[in-house]
C-alpha cells in the first residue's frame, strides 16, 4: 500500500466519505464536507 493510499484511507475514515471521492482536486471543506475541527 502506497503512502497516498494510506492517506486516502485515513481521510475517508475520519470524514466518513467514500474513498473514491478523495481525489487530488477535492477540497476538504467544499467537496468532502470537513469542518474547522476536522482540519485541526
Amino acid at each position: 500500500m502506497s503512502v497516498v493510499d494510506k492517506v486516502k484511507k485515513i481521510v475517508a475514515d475520519k470524514l466518513s466519505v467514500d474513498i473514491a471521492e478523495i481525489v487530488p482536486e477535492a477540497s476538504f471543506v467544499d467537496d468532502l464536507g470537513a469542518d474547522s475541527l476536522d482540519l485541526v
